[in-house]
């Protein structure tokens, strides 16, 4: 953020005003310019569209199930997968060709209401990248998360990159990491 040669306008939107705290009090350490709001990301923001969004994805329903109902991911039975809602709010907010970068559970795109996802996404968002993080990051196995990177839908496709780190302390397995997205990111010409 703070090596950037270009101006950014740095925006975090979360619902707990705790998390706004202990945000700002990052910023302000990094000496980042970043402005903070306290709100719902699901319901509808005004905001300018960005070049890039990033977010660490809540799991869990959402428990108002007449705001869901208004997405495209919404299911029909029941309550709707939060973050479900969150992706496709988020692109609604990127420039075409912009990225959206999620850490995501890793059933993201094999769960119970990924069908609906995967459905809203052929025509809205295309996934560049999936790197899943090593197990022992999480509590527990079934808590672990995936890295996404997805693109606001464009005419090019783009093979994506998938690659699952298994140990954030191998240097081996970082260095392979970091070859084969380079390697991708060349041959991908993104």
């Amino acid at each position: 953020m703070n090596n950037c040669q270009r101006s950014l306008d740095y925006l975090g939107l979360e619902i707990d005003d705790l998390l706004i705290d202990l945000a700002a009090s990052m910023a302000e350490v990094m000496k980042a310019d970043v402005n903070f709001a306290q709100g719902d990301a699901v319901r509808p923001q005004v905001l300018k569209e960005s070049d890039v969004i990033i977010s660490d994805l809540p799991v869990g329903y959402y428990p108002d199930d007449a705001i869901a109902s208004r997405y495209q991911v919404a299911s029909p039975q029941g309550h709707t997968y939060a973050h479900h809602l969150l992706i496709e709010q988020s692109l609604k907010y990127l420039k075409p060709g912009g990225v959206a970068i999620f850490l995501a559970p890793n059933d993201l795109l094999t769960s119970e209401q990924s069908p609906l996802l995967k459905k809203w996404m052929q025509d809205h968002a295309q996934v560049l990248a999936m790197v899943t993080l090593p197990e022992n990051l999480f509590r527990s196995a079934n808590l672990a998360k995936t890295i996404f990177v997805f693109r606001k839908q464009e005419e090019a496709v783009v093979q994506p990159f998938v690659y699952p780190l298994t140990d954030l302390q191998d240097q081996e397995d970082l260095m392979k990491f970091r070859e084969s997205f380079q390697n991708w990111n060349k041959e991908s010409e993104i």
